[in-house]
């Protein structure tokens, strides 16, 4: 898998900061408010940016080995 270097930096931003953010953010509010399932939804989002900053080393890794 291929990404242009503008596609990679912005996935590169959602995985860095973005879904860390929201996550933190989740599990904050959820828990101060007294709402169900904040680290259910959190350890999702996290879940997710896992995989999202393997995809992206993975495409960092083939572009770098050209």
């Amino acid at each position: 898998m291929k990404l242009k270097n503008k596609t990679y930096d912005f996935w590169k931003k959602v995985a860095q900061y973005y879904l860390p953010a929201i996550a933190t953010f989740v599990v904050a509010v959820f828990e101060i408010w007294g709402i169900p399932y904040g680290t259910q939804i959190s350890g999702t989002i996290m879940a997710l940016d896992t995989l999202l900053g393997v995809f992206l080393g993975i495409s960092s890794y083939k572009y770098n080995k050209k």
